[in-house]
């Protein structure tokens, strides 16, 4: 089974949101942290990318990029422009179209926001580079173009089945991001990405996703890449981050999130169904990856609300995270 479609056969996009951004210098605007994973993509022009915590970079037409965990981020037309925040920003503008600066050199960006499950997509996000960076070629840019402008026309207009076409658009924006880098930098990508790429550790991750079930050892795992079972193990924790089987139980308790929000299952079919011998077992996995019991996950998963159209406005410290608002 390709590790690409395991993923995203588990995991689905649950709401999204769009903006154009039409600047001309000086202009900047900064997107507060949040639940929500972000991308951008510039249209036309040059901006500065600065994701909190690391170097700024410089992005220009047919660039696009995934911030998978939320982070604060700020795009300026130079370094030392001030920014405004996003929610002022937003707020002042209708028809997803933002409108900033003095009159200069013109940019266009689009960017927007999109969340997935809190708990089914904790594994992934915890496995993949904070910052995903694509120079796109024009084949890929162009096929990018096609969803960007798909999202737009979908978001700019409430039909029948808007929210549902909107999420399944960031479905395919997410992999053509991570399909795009993944090209682009071969094996040198960051963590799981270039491991997937990486000829020998995709054999493996190829066996894990395939049988999840499967007692596997690291000499198992080490086979299957046609290595020696110590060359394998560091290979593999230096490209993932992880030791082997603790990838094989992140997985087992994805897998089991996905089944578990479906509701089609007992608990003790679960176990098994994801290798654990017992219900036992596989609770106090569940619990120690995840945080919270198998029994409470299906219960919170059924409750957690999704707002139709998130509200554009800074995050609310006060809340208690079962409905979560899509902040910019």
């Amino acid at each position: 089974m390709d590790p690409i479609d395991d993923v995203f056969g588990s995991m689905r996009v649950h709401n999204s949101l769009y903006a154009r951004i039409e600047g001309t210098a000086p202009w900047g605007v900064t997107f507060v942290q949040g639940a929500a994973a972000r991308f951008g993509y510039v249209v036309r022009g040059q901006s500065w990318l600065t994701v909190k915590g690391r170097e700024p970079v410089r992005v220009s037409s047919g660039d696009c990029w995934m911030i998978v965990g939320g982070a604060q981020y700020s795009l300026q037309d130079e370094l030392q422009t001030p920014t405004e925040y996003c929610y002022k920003a937003l707020r002042e503008h209708s028809n997803h179209v933002v409108r900033l600066g003095g009159g200069g050199d013109p940019v266009t960006v689009v960017t927007g926001w999109f969340l997935f499950d809190r708990h089914g997509a904790r594994p992934l996000i915890d496995l993949m580079p904070e910052l995903i960076l694509t120079r796109m070629d024009e084949e890929r840019s162009e096929l990018m173009q096609s969803t960007l402008q798909l999202l737009a026309v979908e978001t700019a207009r409430q039909s029948l089945g808007t929210g549902i076409v909107v999420s399944r658009l960031a479905d395919i924006l997410f992999i053509q991001a991570i399909r795009a880098h993944a090209a682009s930098s071969g094996v040198e990508a960051a963590g799981w990405i270039g491991a997937l790429v990486d000829p020998r550790l995709s054999r493996a991750f190829k066996a894990i996703h395939a049988r999840v079930e499967h007692g596997w050892t690291v000499e198992d795992l080490a086979r299957e890449a046609g290595m020696s079972r110590s060359a394998f193990a560091a290979r593999f924790r230096d490209s993932v981050g992880l030791s082997p089987l603790d990838y094989v139980t992140r997985w087992r308790m994805f897998r089991a999130g996905a089944l578990l929000r479906k509701g089609e299952r007992s608990i003790a079919e679960i176990a098994i169904k994801v290798g654990y011998e017992n219900e036992s077992a596989f609770a106090k996995a569940f619990k120690r990856v995840t945080g919270i019991t198998p029994g409470a996950y299906r219960r919170e998963g059924g409750e957690i609300g999704f707002l139709t159209q998130p509200a554009l406005q800074p995050p609310d410290p006060n809340a208690d995270g079962r409905v979560v608002r899509l902040a910019a």
